[in-house]
């Protein structure tokens, strides 16, 4: 029997949640909680197994991500799966970060959602198909971004600035033949195909 306490601020996904977890063999839903604070005063004495954990619990609330590693300090055998409509990478790596063990969209078919909590109780870690899709395109990015050279990031550096080429050129002491030629390669390596996606990319990973 797997047994799911769930922190959540929507009251009618709480419910829904409890009643296919009450409901489906092999589970068993234990208690949930409308926010962060609350949860982290009474969880230990639920002892779940798993925990679903909102990321966003409203305004001047503990947020998920804060929250997840304290649960992993009161509940250190229990997985952690958030739960979210976030699916910025900044969100995704600080929650598995701090301790979370899954990452799933809100709007994941009640059937999926069970084959995910059983995963991430055998040890996996389950993920949405579009998180996981956000987590391999930020790693590819990242692995581009490491292809730069010291004088390819000195340029971008400036190109963030605002500068022109010929101002860059002046203050490196190039050419204005080198710039575009360092401009060249650094589209190349970030595979985009002008300076605003180029900037976008490299503001990114910074």
């Amino acid at each position: 029997m797997i047994e799911v306490s769930i922190i959540d601020d929507d009251e009618e996904l709480c419910d829904n949640l409890a009643a296919l977890l009450g409901e489906a063999p092999g589970f068993a839903f234990v208690n949930s909680y409308r926010d962060c604070e609350t949860a982290l005063k009474h969880i230990a004495a639920d002892q779940p197994d798993v925990v679903l954990l909102d990321i966003d619990l409203g305004q001047n609330k503990m947020s998920g991500i804060e929250a997840a590693w304290r649960l992993k300090e009161t509940l250190p055998k229990a997985e952690i799966i958030m739960m979210t409509v976030h699916h910025e990478p900044e969100s995704v790596f600080a929650a598995l970060k701090n301790g979370a063990n899954g990452y799933l969209v809100k709007d994941v078919p009640p059937d999926e959602l069970l084959d995910h909590i059983a995963t991430v109780h055998k040890g996996g870690s389950p993920m949405s198909m579009s998180i996981a899709r956000v987590v391999t395109d930020s790693f590819h990015q990242q692995r581009c971004f490491n292809q730069l050279t010291a004088r390819q990031r000195e340029v971008l550096d400036k190109l963030c600035e605002g500068k022109s080429y010929k101002v860059i050129a002046n203050e490196l002491f190039v050419d204005l033949s080198t710039v575009k030629f360092h401009i060249r390669n650094i589209y190349r390596v970030l595979q985009v195909s002008n300076r605003a996606e180029a900037m976008r990319k490299y503001v990114q990973q910074k």
